[in-house]
C-alpha cells in the first residue's frame, strides 16, 4: 500500500481517518498497514520540516565530502556507521563518484563543525580526506520551499 506511504511523506499530519477516506479503505485497514510499516521500519520516523531562520536558533548546517578506505568484508557500512552515530551528523549518504561518502553536519558555528571534523572526521584511520561545504542558504528541502514568493496579483488601474 505504497500510496499511504506517499501521503505521509507528503504530509505527516494527516489522520488515519484522512487517509481511509482519500484511499477508499476502512480506518482499521489504514492503521493496520501504519503498523506493519513502523514495525519493519519502511517508515522509520516522523519529522517536521522547520525554517530555523525564522527563529531564533543559530545554526550552521555543513556538507562535508569524504574519501575513505572500505573495510575488508564490511565494505563502506562499518566506516559509515562509526560516523552516523555520532549526534552532531544528521544524515549520511554512501555515494558514487568522486569520493565515497557525504556527511551532513549541524553546528552552532563553523567553528564547532570545522573542530568537529578536524578532530572526529579526519582523524579516522579510514578517512583519506574531507571537503566541508558549509549551507549559506536552504531555499528547498525535502520538497518543500522556505520563502515562497507572494505574487501581486493586483492589476493598474489607469484613468
Amino acid at each position: 500500500m505504497e500510496e499511504i506511504l506517499e501521503l505521509l511523506e507528503n504530509n505527516a499530519k494527516l489522520t488515519e481517518e484522512q487517509m481511509a477516506v482519500m484511499l477508499g479503505k476502512t480506518v482499521d485497514e489504514v492503521k493496520e498497514i501504519i503498523k506493519n510499516y513502523e514495525e519493519d521500519n519502511t517508515i522509520a520516523g516522523y519529522t517536521a520540516m522547520i525554517n530555523w531562520e525564522k527563529t531564533g536558533k543559530e545554526s550552521v548546517t555543513a556538507l562535508i565530502e569524504l574519501k575513505v578506505t572500505p573495510q575488508r568484508g564490511e565494505g563502506f557500512d562499518k566506516v559509515a556507521e562509526r560516523i552516523y552515530r555520532y549526534p552532531q551528523v544528521k544524515a549520511c549518504y554512501l555515494m558514487s563518484g568522486g569520493f565515497d561518502l557525504t556527511v551532513i553536519v549541524e553546528g552552532k558555528t563553523m567553528k564547532e563543525v570545522a573542530l568537529f571534523v578536524a578532530m572526529k572526521l579526519a582523524p579516522l584511520e579510514n578517512v583519506l580526506s574531507t571537503a566541508t561545504h558549509f549551507v549559506l542558504k536552504k531555499y528547498k528541502d525535502k520538497g518543500t520551499i522556505f520563502e515562497e514568493k507572494t505574487k501581486d496579483d493586483r492589476e493598474a488601474i489607469i484613468l
